[in-house]
């Protein structure tokens, strides 16, 4: 009996105390990134919590299928940026084969890229892909879209090359993401009708009373151009770092709070500092993001990390 009690007391110490280091190996995380702001704004945001933790980040920035063969090739660990559908044709490959693991729930499931118009346009009665016809005159026969060859610009010039919705007699601008916004910003002080591409997340939705139009028949994608973004590691980096991959798991936003995020990036401010900022600003997020994850050698996460802040601040 007294065996037994000192045998409890024993397995209560154990597992009160701290919990089990990751191998040495997992200190250093390479983190590969794309030079999109929301992408830039969520990896700044683990890069901090990382090191908090203990760990210590390098980032390599390259195109996407770049990085997908760094995960395969063991030169890169994680990737915070896949968006899909609009990167699944570069992925599929490397997953098919294994090569690399898309970790099963998005960090941000409700991002969208479509065809948008003011409120009051909407309200006007220009909700869908086939209203823009009805009001050609309004819109002076003109669709806004961004730089030239994207995607964005390409679906545009294809439903109206292809006359799709009655749209063969308009004509896209094309112009840089500034000066769309520009255009639109404009619009709306005039309170002119026009319809421009928008996405989230970005900025634009917390600034431009905005809605975005249904009923594009898979123009840009499935669900009226709703997309997900999920964390890609090499394939077997749960099993040698299953602390870092628990954060990786924790680590959901929403399209909002990453537009907020991408704000103060796009006004020029450091990635870093921006999420030094949310991170004291949204305690919140720190307690859920770190749910369940130590720090490096296996202490207490969350105060870790509130020590790092705290630091910085000072």
């Amino acid at each position: 009996m007294k065996r037994s009690i000192v045998v409890l007391a024993c397995a209560v110490l154990l597992f009160s105390g701290s919990a089990a280091a990751e191998q040495d190996t997992c200190r250093n995380v390479r983190m590969g990134l794309v030079s999109w702001t929301d992408v830039i704004a969520t990896s700044a945001i683990a890069d901090v919590l990382l090191q908090g933790l203990g760990y210590q980040v390098k980032q390599t920035r390259a195109a996407q299928q770049i990085i997908f063969s760094g995960l395969r090739d063991d030169r890169l660990d994680v990737f915070l940026g896949y968006w899909s559908p609009l990167m699944d044709n570069n992925i599929r490959p490397f997953v098919e084969k294994r090569q690399v693991r898309v970790l099963d729930r998005p960090s941000l499931p409700d991002a969208q890229a479509t065809l948008a118009v003011p409120d009051y346009v909407y309200a006007g009665g220009l909700r869908t892909f086939a209203d823009i016809a009805k009001y050609q005159d309004q819109l002076d026969g003109k669709i806004y879209g961004i730089e030239p060859g994207t995607g964005a610009n390409k679906g545009i010039n294809r439903i109206i090359a292809e006359n799709r919705f009655g749209l063969g007699q308009f004509r896209l601008v094309e112009s840089g993401e500034a000066g769309m916004l520009t255009a639109v910003r404009r619009a709306i002080k005039r309170q002119d009708w026009i319809v421009f591409f928008g996405w989230k997340p970005h900025p634009m939705n917390l600034d431009i009373p905005m809605n975005y139009l249904s009923g594009s028949e898979g123009v840009y994608g499935p669900d009226e151009g709703r997309a997900t973004v999920s964390v890609v590691t090499a394939p077997d980096y749960a099993q040698r770092c299953p602390n870092v991959e628990r954060l990786l798991n924790n680590l959901t936003f929403s399209a909002e709070q990453e537009s907020r995020l991408m704000a103060p990036i796009m006004a020029r401010e450091a990635p870093e500092k921006v999420a030094r900022d949310w991170l004291q600003a949204h305690p919140e997020d720190l307690e859920r993001w770190l749910d369940g994850v130590t720090t490096f050698d296996g202490q207490d996460g969350r105060a870790a990390v509130r020590n790092s802040l705290d630091q910085t601040t000072d």
